[in-house]
């Protein structure tokens, strides 16, 4: 059963049939509408999409369940910068051209105190509110592995309230600044952390974009003088409190591996850009690693090429007890499907130990 293997892997107790699990197949209606038969598109009813899209994650043995509920709409609401969207699923349903920030310039930025702003959080309702989360989770996805957790632990927060141009702008003007405008943020958000940490909620989702595809936008020593602290920081709680903590990451972080582990984390999502084999070969035996087929081979490789990815994920993984496979990014809505038919196939094919 998905749940049982998931969880063994979460415990890294080996399941024999190496687990697995996928990120927004659910908004690709094509994909959904030929492997579960279900007439569903974007103009479908709320229900009929639902129904699609656990017929999907029980057709293709989803084993774990991606997600987070403190994110910029829940903690900063309107008090944040647009920086408009490109279109992913589907049609564009996701197409968002408005670009607007309240903050005017860089000194603003550096100036910036989440308390001032935001103000203290009331920690019973939050603490409510991650339980809610996780127990609808659980009654939605009652075979996989569920979670609650975190979106803007501190990096992501900061692209969500500057955006990228006042981000960059202010880290280069004065990165003394910027590092204890972090410290502040940082302090801020820990709230979240302690009652994400006094939740009933055994494992737990920790999610910061730490760097773009080609590594770190800012120095790796600011990183670690004003990144890194923090998040460890804010794990404490989490790791007194028992939790199994899932981390993410975008883009390459092959500068920061060690310290991601350092920070006490319990497992390693990871995009393809990031080296999977090295996490394996020093972490494989004592961490969660999901992922991390390309998704471009998925969009673009042959049938060869496509089964060779799995291949190469299935023998990175295979001998880690905690390994789930993934496509490494999310399943695009302009992937050939019978790309990703062919991806399905190969998983089944190589998926037992």
């Amino acid at each position: 059963m998905s749940y049982q293997d998931g969880l063994a892997a979460i415990n890294l107790e080996m399941p024999k049939r190496i687990p697995r699990t996928e990120y927004s197949g659910e908004l690709y209606f094509d994909l959904m509408k030929e492997v579960t038969k279900i007439d569903v598109t974007p103009n479908s009813s709320t229900q009929i999409k639902l129904q699609a899209e656990l017929a999907l994650r029980k057709a293709w043995k989803y084993d774990f369940s991606w997600n987070i509920l403190i994110d910029a709409q829940y903690a900063f609401h309107d008090y944040r910068t647009k920086m408009g969207h490109a279109n992913f699923i589907q049609d564009g349903l996701d197409y968002e051209d408005e670009v607007s920030s309240v903050f005017k310039n860089y000194k603003e930025v550096l100036s910036f105190d989440p308390y001032e702003t935001f103000g203290t959080i009331n920690q019973k309702q939050v603490i409510s509110d991650f339980e809610t989360n996780y127990q609808k989770r659980l009654q939605l996805y009652p075979d996989e592995v569920n979670m609650t957790g975190i979106y803007i632990t501190c990096v992501s927060g900061l692209i969500d309230l500057f955006g990228w141009d006042l981000l960059l702008l202010a880290a280069g003007m004065d990165e003394h600044a910027f590092g204890q405008m972090t410290n502040r943020y940082s302090k801020w958000i820990g709230q979240y952390f302690e009652a994400l940490a006094n939740s009933n909620v055994p494992i737990v989702m920790v999610h910061d974009d730490l760097v773009w595809s080609a590594g770190p936008f800012i120095h790796p020593d600011w990183y670690r003088k004003y990144i890194f602290p923090n998040i460890k920081k804010n794990l404490i709680p989490l790791r007194e409190a028992n939790k199994k903590i899932m981390f993410t990451s975008d883009g390459n972080f092959d500068e920061f591996i060690d310290d991601v582990a350092n920070c006490g984390v319990n497992g390693f999502i990871i995009e393809p850009l990031t080296d999977m084999k090295y996490i394996a070969d020093k972490y494989g035996q004592t961490h969660v690693i999901i992922g991390n087929a390309d998704t471009r081979i998925m969009m673009f490789g042959s049938k060869e090429d496509i089964e060779n990815e799995v291949k190469r994920c299935m023998n990175i993984g295979k001998n880690c007890p905690g390994f789930f496979m993934a496509i490494g990014n999310h399943i695009s809505s302009n992937t050939p499907i019978e790309n990703l038919l062919y991806y399905n196939e190969f998983y089944e094919k190589y998926s037992i130990r």
